[in-house]
């Protein structure tokens, strides 16, 4: 599988902030058909940006206290951190691709206003790549996820924190902050302490697991199962489901100031209080 160079902020480099692939076309045609099956159309390997133990590393000014990661086709991490007296976003990236016939692929990545945009061009005949990004993000901002193709982990959020992907799983851990959560296909998976939690899959499972009785909880899943483990209290339930059974066992009270409102489409919906 063809290595990809760095001319990541090179003077240089024909792109600022871009990555291209280093081996020869004619190099990428052999490694590529090594590859391929040919029987009623092509498949490839399968790259893996895990497989990059050189990754690129760069960081970025925040304007402000608000920041917008806008990826088109990344694995995504996103760390509050803590270690962090510069204020500054750090991206660490591992990227993997080839492309038999085509333009070579390429990585790029850019700080617009308080966006910080990452892309992945690649396309062609066997085009096969993989990238994955690490975002270290100050305390005291909050994060606007924007994932068109990939999954997002996310942890340690104190503040607001928004994620929406429309092909990739979601999970967020130990993260205090207000969450709202949506992806068009896959799974979404919270272990957090937050009091304001929103939550969407058209196709997965939802499962939440609070650590303090929250004061707003609304979830729903188009086709898959929906579970919210809550702590011990009494709750304002709302449930509904297309097709599916009910577990609700937490104890209920319609005058509770702790709302919780459950919904499938096609999928078991327990709403339980914690072990």
């Amino acid at each position: 599988m063809t290595r990809t160079s760095r001319t990541t902020a090179r003077p240089a480099g024909p792109t600022p902030g871009a990555r291209t692939a280093r081996a020869p076309r004619t190099r990428a045609l052999a490694l590529a058909g090594a590859c391929v099956v040919l029987v009623a159309g092509l498949s490839a390997c399968g790259a893996s940006a895990a497989d990059d133990d050189d990754p690129d590393h760069r960081s970025f000014d925040l304007p402000g206290s608000t920041l917008t990661i806008d990826s088109d086709d990344s694995a995504l991490e996103i760390v509050a951190a803590d270690d962090n007296p510069s204020g500054r976003i750090e991206v660490t990236r591992w990227f993997q691709g080839t492309v038999a016939v085509g333009p070579d692929p390429e990585v790029t990545w850019a700080m617009d206003g308080d966006r910080l945009v990452l892309r992945e061009n690649c396309s062609g005949v066997v085009a096969d790549c993989s990238t994955k990004h690490r975002i270290e993000v100050p305390r005291g901002v909050a994060v606007k996820v924007e994932e068109k193709d990939g999954s997002v982990r996310a942890r340690g959020f104190r503040d607001a924190l928004s994620i929406r992907t429309t092909d990739g799983s979601v999970r967020v851990t130990d993260s205090s902050g207000p969450l709202e959560l949506r992806t068009g296909d896959g799974s979404v998976r919270a272990e957090v302490t937050s009091r304001t939690v929103r939550t969407h899959s058209g196709d997965g499972s939802v499962r939440l697991e609070l650590g303090v009785v929250p004061d707003l909880v609304e979830s729903r899943s188009g086709d898959g199962s929906l579970t919210i483990d809550l702590p011990r209290a009494t709750y304002r339930v709302e449930t509904g489901t297309g097709d599916g059974a009910e577990d609700v066992s937490v104890p209920r009270d319609d005058s509770s100031p702790h709302k919780v409102t459950a919904r499938t489409g096609d999928g078991k919906l327990t709403v339980r209080t914690a072990n």
